[in-house]
């Protein structure tokens, strides 16, 4: 259960540092204060949900889908905080690649780093 905790915590902390380093960095992204903390949520929702169903896919299915998922997962949880918040705000389609780029990259540099938070012996120790 701490595990579980526990990734949740980085995932999220991922997203949200993602949402801010595509929204300092990338033109026409602008994330509101008072809108963030929802967009956050509704990113993390919507990718836990559509990584989910992807899982659920057989197994051969989902290792051709696997390179190209998290940049699709991103894009549609990017589409889902955009539409149903007004905490972000991306216009453009160079925006729109950037935006994903930038939030799959951090996310991804996120979920990385989970086993040396869940182990931080065994990553010293390689």
């Amino acid at each position: 259960m701490k595990q579980i905790l526990l990734r949740v915590v980085v995932l999220l902390g991922s997203w949200a540092i993602g949402l801010l380093v595509a929204a300092g960095v990338v033109p026409n992204v602008a994330l509101s204060t008072s809108g963030f903390v929802v967009a956050v949520l509704v990113f993390a929702i919507a990718q836990a949900t559509l990584s989910s169903l992807f899982l659920k896919l057989p197994h051969g299915y989902a290792s051709l889908l696997l390179g190209g998922s998290g940049l699709v997962l991103t894009i549609l949880a990017l589409s889902l905080a955009t539409n149903l918040t007004d905490g972000l705000t991306i216009r453009g389609a160079p925006s729109w690649l950037a935006t994903t780029l930038v939030v799959w990259l951090v996310t991804t540099i996120g979920a990385i780093s989970l086993p040396e938070v869940y182990n931080p012996e065994r990553a010293t120790s390689t």
